[in-house]
């Protein structure tokens, strides 16, 4: 990785319904633009990011996503905001940031949610997009999301009995829809109390991997904890508000577009099926599929440099 770096700017921008959505830049204002897209949904930026691209050669753009982060109003501040908050939004979003900084096209890079949410924007919008490099390749689907909050129980038994006993939920009621319930009840108690067992859950399916570590921040940051679980929720929920399937049938709109596709074979949340049927459907795809990571890792990520460094100019 390359080292760190401060940005050389960083703004706000205000969108038609309500939302500030905050954003930075940084790198070489001249150098070929790229965008960063954070996972969760919820997680917000950090500075890592910054790190995987030569500063001499690009130009690095990246946003909190709207409800997170930087940008206001935080969801949990604002729980009526979830009507506003969907895949869509999110796009339009990118386009107006696009627009606003003057940049005709740029390569796309997400993590985990962050994938997804390139996806449907390239889909939406495939002349502004020049590549893509998709790390921890997920889609969001009703079965990703059955997958996970469901169907690992085979595998972790324990863990998954006290997550459904926190969900309280109804007989036959979904334990995604159950915690839905929860994490939007006017009750403060209840909301963080589903928060915790949430994230309880997230460290435990995430990875294989036994160097994984979990999340600090969802034990010691109470903001960021409510705002990952009540943004993942509400996404999960509504399976990133995506017609099934919708990702995959419409890669014809970006076949032409090349694309590094990197996932651990330990990534039991997000199977390597899913990247694996992307990468066949597309022509322009590679795939490297890491054997001894999860859902991230060192190598994937010095693979994600080195899939940057292909496509500089």
């Amino acid at each position: 990785m390359f080292p760190p770096i401060e940005p050389f700017a960083t703004g706000r921008l205000r969108t038609r319904d309500g939302h500030e959505i905050h954003w930075e830049t940084s790198g070489n204002p001249r150098g070929k633009p790229a965008l960063y897209l954070h996972g969760g949904p919820g997680a917000g930026l950090m500075t890592g990011h910054r790190r995987r691209f030569d500063p001499e050669r690009w130009l690095v753009v990246a946003l909190d996503q709207r409800g997170c982060g930087r940008s206001t109003p935080l969801v949990i501040d604002a729980l009526d905001t979830l009507a506003t908050n969907t895949t869509d939004a999110l796009i339009a979003d990118i386009e107006a940031l696009r627009e606003h900084l003057g940049i005709d096209a740029w390569l796309v890079y997400g993590v985990s949610w962050g994938t997804t949410l390139a996806l449907a924007y390239a889909q939406a919008h495939p002349a502004r997009v020049t590549e893509l490099v998709l790390m921890c390749v997920v889609q969001t689907s009703a079965s990703e999301v059955a997958w996970i909050t469901e169907d690992l129980r085979r595998v972790f038994p324990r863990e998954w009995s006290r997550f459904e006993a926190a969900s309280k939920r109804r007989s036959g009621q979904r334990v995604i829809d159950a915690y839905h319930a929860l994490i939007t009840s006017a009750d403060a108690t209840e909301r963080e109390e589903a928060a915790r067992a949430w994230c309880a859950w997230e460290d435990t399916h995430v990875s294989l991997d036994p160097r994984h570590r979990p999340e600090p921040r969802f034990e010691t940051d109470a903001v960021f904890r409510q705002t990952f679980a009540t943004l993942t929720i509400h996404y999960w929920k509504h399976a990133a508000f995506l017609e099934d399937g919708a990702l995959l049938s419409r890669i014809d709109r970006i076949a032409h577009i090349p694309a590094a596709l990197i996932h651990g074979r330990l990534d039991i949340s997000s199977p390597l099926e899913w990247p694996w049927q992307l990468h066949l459907a597309w022509p322009k795809s590679t795939l490297t599929i890491v054997d001894d990571e999860g859902h991230g890792g060192d190598t994937m990520i010095d693979e994600v440099v080195r899939a940057i460094a292909r496509f500089a100019p």
